[in-house]
């Protein structure tokens, strides 16, 4: 039973490229799916099924009768819908980045899930990564454009990152508090089940953090405690940038001193903005310009499209840059007001090795120009980025535990 491999490129639009191949239209080497029938298996699947279970009130995807789709975990999930989608019986499986978002773990256990069906149907998996093609998938191709013209995947080669560095150095800025967050023995549960447990965490100026812990380990429990937004923080002992919380501070005080980027952030720009505009709204915290910059923002905004090498599209749609584009873009746009804080909640999901390199010179360059500090949330392990600390969160009955390591492996006692 023949299997692809294809490593896309974000040129590709992965959508009209997909319904080329359900639809029965495509050309060159995979018209052999043409006569056949193919079911999709993607994140925005697993999201409608999950909808329409919760519209119907009913239960499609798995066998136990009280469970849907819903109550599982983000790994169990993906392994319940590739059931589902068996259940339907069709010749072949489109596996879209089927292991993105997923922990370790659970990257292996679906890999392995997915490796148990090939004797089964055929496997088409669509990848952006390198690192994410099956070993036991003999026939890969790379696909560039929107061609969709299948290339040889030792081509790859030829789609890195050239850059060595950014060329303009950033100015350092100094902030008043040294320690930036503090939680002290902090525990969190919603709905009588518990997430975080007895959790002490200190955040100082300048250092360089990687959060990682499985799916549902409270990651963004913990985001959400630092920037304000989640209602548990109360009654905490947590003190953010110099002020215990609540003790009268303002929400917008806490959000003016971080800087944050997740990749849902793209489709909020999704008018007119050009990219210096959208850029310009990181002063404002605003989704959009709303309010009159001044000669200095501008001033500073040019100097940062210069550093990211993109003053010529300064005037361009932001939805019209590539994806790579719109990441470095979003990340410049969270760090434009100099926040003592800097969020990267998985700043690389998504991207193909070459936008990946290059959004990853930019942390480096944020890191080594700044005295900003870095809070990098990822399942994944980059080679080339190296955190002073890791905090990892392991699930216990009683909530995660955390624990605080150096980057190469050494628990900090």
């Amino acid at each position: 039973m023949k299997h692809w491999d294809i490593l896309l490129s974000n040129q590709v639009d992965k959508k009209t490229f997909i319904d080329t191949i359900l639809s029965g239209e495509i050309q060159g080497e995979l018209s052999v799916f043409n006569m056949l029938s193919g079911i999709l298996y993607s994140d925005i699947s697993i999201q409608k099924l999950i909808e329409e279970e919760y519209q119907h009130d009913s239960i499609k995807a798995t066998k136990e009768p009280h469970r849907n789709l819903r109550s599982f975990s983000s790994g169990e999930r993906k392994k319940e819908f590739l059931k589902y989608c068996l259940k339907q019986n069709p010749d072949y499986i489109i596996l879209d980045n089927p292991l993105d978002h997923l922990d370790q773990n659970s990257r292996i256990e679906v890999t392995i899930a997915i490796e148990n069906i090939s004797n089964s149907v055929r496997i088409i998996q669509l990848v952006n990564r390198t690192a994410d093609l099956l070993s036991f998938i003999t026939n890969k191709a790379i696909i560039k454009d929107n061609s969709f013209e299948l290339k040889n995947i030792n081509a790859i080669e030829n789609n890195l990152f050239e850059n060595d560095s950014y060329k303009i150095p950033i100015h350092k800025e100094i902030f008043n508090d040294r320690v930036l967050v503090k939680m002290n023995a902090i525990s969190v549960s919603y709905d009588e089940k518990p997430i975080i447990d007895s959790l002490s965490w200190t955040i100082k100026q300048g250092e360089f953090w990687q959060l990682i812990g499985p799916n549902g380990s409270g990651k963004s429990t913990l985001l959400s405690l630092i920037s304000g937004d989640n209602t548990k923080a109360y009654g905490q002992d947590i003190e953010l940038f110099g002020r215990k919380k609540g003790s009268g501070e303002s929400i917008w005080e806490i959000k003016k001193q971080i800087g944050i980027f997740n990749t849902s952030m793209t489709d909020l720009f999704n008018k007119s903005y050009s990219l210096e505009e959208m850029i310009l709204s990181g002063f404002f915290d605003s989704i959009g310009l709303y309010t009159k910059p001044t000669t200095l923002q501008r001033r500073i905004v040019a100097q940062w499209l210069e550093v990211i090498e993109m003053s010529h599209l300064k005037n361009k749609i932001f939805n019209r840059l590539s994806v790579g584009q719109q990441r470095v873009a979003l990340i410049t746009r969270a760090v434009i007001k100099h926040p003592p804080l800097l969020i990267l909640d998985e700043p690389v999901e998504g991207l193909d090795d070459h936008n990946v390199a290059m959004v990853i010179q930019l942390i480096n360059t944020i890191r080594k120009e700044t005295n900003i500090t870095i809070l990098f949330v990822s399942h994944r392990v980059e080679p080339n980025l190296s955190p002073n600390f890791v905090l990892e969160l392991t699930p216990s009955q009683t909530g995660s535990k955390g624990v605080i390591k150096h980057h190469l492996g050494t628990e900090i006692k």
